[in-house]
């Protein structure tokens, strides 16, 4: 009987796919553990391998298809001793899903048209609630204004049906918004702001490019971060001259170990590297804050996972540094470079990038004297690293010149809240400044 192979489903979120190489070709033999084919997920690009063996019959899927549905067939194989011709017959009675590119004028047209009757659907249901008398609790009604929340999409379970506050804690739970905020989500999702940009411009005056899958991915999470988590900020600056001080001294007296390409540095430390034992002993030292936001109750992580931003070719990547509080500040060099040359050439696992109980995002490298974060969940927290700069400080009732670096922590609210956040930035700038605390 035919073996039917379908595109798995790499990742818990991961709804398509793009098929970029077989390894295989019609007419070969398959077994079990062969690496079979190339898949690039929002994230990365990962090896399937064949969990049966047989000949391939069939290649449904050619390599280079985008947006190929999770599910979807791509290969048939036949069994041994089973005609090839046959089971290759199999193709033409399943319906492979895969999606093509659209044409972008198509597709806002076909979304807009569909935007309007979402319009008129929700005229409809708000004109059926506004008949009604609104009756609600004053606490509601402030509870209500400051969340945003649109009373007359909430039916109250008070006396004589009357909105009272637990129907709009409720309400705010089930991701019950104000039509103003309705209004902001149909205008991201429809395409309706698509279509007036458009007529704004001649087509010989732009060129259009679909988004990729990543791109798809990191929009869509920023904008729910954006939305559901509450983000508060607070900014510490840290002194680092000491820091720059004790790197110095350490990489002076790094082993030189063989390697394929002759004797090398067993490793040398960037300021980054110290940073992010810095972040993993702050959170230590606050275990409190070392946490994840559940609807049902609060998740308290044994470890802290640092997970570090790095620029990938239209996109961004976080990996993982696990366990970085015990790790020693070499060995965190050498897993964060090639945690970063990986995730550059999309080539991480995912269990490398998914997770983690905080991050790192550093831009001072590019000059950047600070800036805010957005939260990654299910974090709670991430640093954003501003550029260290001279700067003149008061220092034992004189003016001294120092080494400064701006860190901004971004902090969901729902989860920390400003003492402890204050505690976390302290904490920080403690080890910073102090940096032989990162080598006991």
């Amino acid at each position: 009987m035919p073996i039917k192979i379908t595109m798995p489903a790499l990742s818990p979120t991961m709804e398509e796919g793009n098929l970029s190489k077989w390894n295989i070709k019609e007419g070969d033999k398959v077994a079990c553990g062969d690496i079979i084919a190339e898949i690039e997920t929002d994230k990365a690009t990962m090896e399937v391998e064949a969990i049966d063996e047989g000949t391939v019959a069939k290649i449904v899927v050619p390599a280079g298809t985008q947006r190929v549905k999770v599910n979807s067939l791509i290969v048939i194989l036949a069994e041994e001793g089973e005609d090839l011709f046959e089971a290759a017959k199999i193709a033409e009675e399943t319906s492979s899903v895969v999606v093509k590119e659209p044409n972008i004028k198509q597709s806002v047209e076909s979304v807009s048209v569909q935007a309007a009757h979402s319009s008129t659907n929700q005229q409809l249901v708000r004109q059926n609630v506004d008949n009604r008398r609104l009756f609600a609790s004053p606490l509601a009604r402030r509870l209500a204004a400051q969340m945003g929340i649109d009373l007359l999409l909430i039916s109250g379970t008070g006396p004589h049906g009357r909105i009272i506050k637990r129907d709009v804690e409720k309400a705010l739970n089930n991701g019950i918004a104000s039509s103003h905020s309705l209004h902001i989500d149909q205008s991201i999702s429809s395409g309706t702001s698509d279509r007036q940009i458009l007529q704004l411009f001649k087509e010989s005056e732009y060129t259009f490019t679909p988004h990729d899958n990543m791109r798809k991915t990191i929009a869509k999470r920023l904008v729910a971060s954006k939305q559901m988590v509450p983000h508060f900020y607070v900014t510490i600056d840290c002194e680092l001259d000491a820091l720059l001080e004790l790197r110095t001294q350490l990489n002076a007296v790094v082993p030189m170990v063989e390697m394929q390409e002759g004797m090398k540095a067993a490793y040398k430390l960037s300021v980054n590297d110290m940073i992010i034992k810095a972040v993993a002993l702050s959170l230590k030292a606050v275990p409190d804050a070392n946490v994840s936001w559940l609807e049902d109750g609060m998740l308290y992580h044994k470890h802290c996972d640092v997970g570090v931003a790095v620029s990938v070719p239209n996109g961004l990547m976080v990996p993982i540094i696990r366990c970085a509080e015990e790790k020693s500040l070499s060995i965190i060099s050498n897993e964060m470079k090639d945690l970063a040359t990986r995730a550059r050439e999309r080539k991480l696992k995912m269990e490398e990038y998914q997770g983690g109980t905080t991050a790192v995002s550093n831009m001072g490298m590019y000059g950047i004297k600070n800036f805010s974060a957005i939260i990654n969940p299910p974090h709670a927290t991430i640093f954003a690293i501003g550029s260290g700069e001279k700067r003149a400080i008061v220092k034992d009732g004189a003016l001294a010149i120092a080494t400064v670096m701006s860190v901004t922590l971004s902090v969901d609210h729902r989860a920390i809240d400003g003492a402890l956040a204050a505690e976390v930035a302290q904490t920080f700038k403690k080890v910073i400044e102090n940096p032989l605390t990162m080598l006991i």
